[in-house]
């Protein structure tokens, strides 16, 4: 299997390395919106480091019916895999967590991929991964990444239990335009500067959605066979990312940012425009927004007083959600049928 060429985040690998001159077990959190990079960046931060090993852990994506042995035994089975042993299982993350402890060794990374999945049916997790990490001596790294950022923010930065745990937090941003522009080419994309512009302006600096590019093909192209087809990777990719981040509980967050695809609002407009109850839910709900990377918040300031004021505009930042929003989504009926299987390019919404 070919490797995706890794383009930027130097900062950010700059952050991780430095973590080998401590003298101390460091815990990491690394969150960012779906398919922005967070697993691809500690492998990167692993490759360069060929004598200490990976071990990579991913949450079971949330099903319904799910219980709370499943994501005990699915975190069983990629251990039995790394270990190259028969299958077994947990009944208990302690009894899982101090397993994987005898097995690690002094400069090892320790991967928890979606680890809101790995808690998400058992409340007693996060305490549970709390005392193990209490008990570390060996010098390791363990991160704990995710897409659904607010569980994040709730069950680990914002947990009274970890203050002081947490040796660095890292919030991988989308890739700049050079950054986006650096990729498409090593990814053999051979467009003109104008192509370039028109992917980015529909996908973002979004790696995963970049990768999906096929050299050959022009831009217009492959925007009608992500957006315009039907089963098309960005066609199905809004439904998938609301399902896995707000658990069957995004059709709130989808009017809120149904809201604000044309424009800019204030907190009271989207209340107005949505018809939503005057409770403060609404700025959570917003602010959870925020945190996933698809919503940000722009203070207003008086020109009089040159002070800012108590109102803010909310807007969609991510280029894919917005482009959705205002293009895809309306004409989704027609796609779905195979509308657009003989539009020409030039005619596409």
């Amino acid at each position: 299997m070919k490797l995706q060429p890794f383009i930027g985040r130097k900062k950010e690998l700059e952050k991780l390395h430095a973590l080998y001159h401590k003298s101390v077990p460091s815990l990491v959190v690394v969150k960012g919106r779906r398919r922005i990079g967070k697993s691809q960046l500690i492998r990167e931060f692993a490759s360069k480091n060929t004598k200490n090993r990976l071990w990579s852990f991913s949450g079971l994506a949330q099903q319904k019916g799910m219980t709370a042995q499943k994501p005990r035994d699915y975190f069983a089975r990629q251990l039995a895999s790394f270990l190259k042993v028969a299958p077994f299982t947990f009944s208990d993350w302690s009894d899982a967590l101090e397993h994987l402890s005898l097995h690690v060794q002094k400069g090892d990374i320790i991967l928890l991929d979606e680890i809101s999945w790995m808690g998400a049916k058992d409340p007693s997790f996060v305490p549970k991964l709390k005392a193990w990490w209490d008990k570390q001596t060996k010098l390791i790294i363990v991160v704990l990444c995710g897409s659904v950022s607010t569980w994040i923010e709730e069950n680990i930065l914002k947990n009274t239990a970890f203050f002081g745990r947490v040796n660095l937090t890292l919030t991988v941003e989308p890739l700049s335009l050079v950054e986006s522009a650096h990729l498409l080419k090593a990814l053999g994309f051979q467009g003109s500067t104008y192509d370039i512009y028109t992917l980015l302006a529909n996908l973002g600096g979004v790696p995963w959605y970049l990768e999906q590019v096929t050299p050959g093909i022009s831009a217009d192209a492959l925007i009608k066979q992500l957006c315009f087809e039907k089963d098309g990777l960005l066609v199905l990719e809004f439904d998938r990312i609301f399902h896995d981040l707000f658990n069957g509980k995004g059709a709130v967050y989808k009017k809120i940012l149904d809201s604000l695809k044309e424009g800019m609002k204030t907190l009271s407009e989207v209340r107005e425009a949505i018809g939503f109850a005057l409770s403060g839910t609404l700025s959570r709900l917003m602010e959870h927004l925020i945190t996933a990377g698809f919503v940000r918040k722009q203070n207003l300031w008086s020109f009089k007083t040159t002070k800012p004021l108590k109102q803010s505009l909310y807007r969609v930042c991510d280029p894919y959600m917005r482009s959705y929003l205002k293009v895809i989504e309306p004409q989704r009926a027609k796609i779905d049928v195979g509308g657009f299987i003989d539009t020409s390019l030039s005619h596409l919404p």
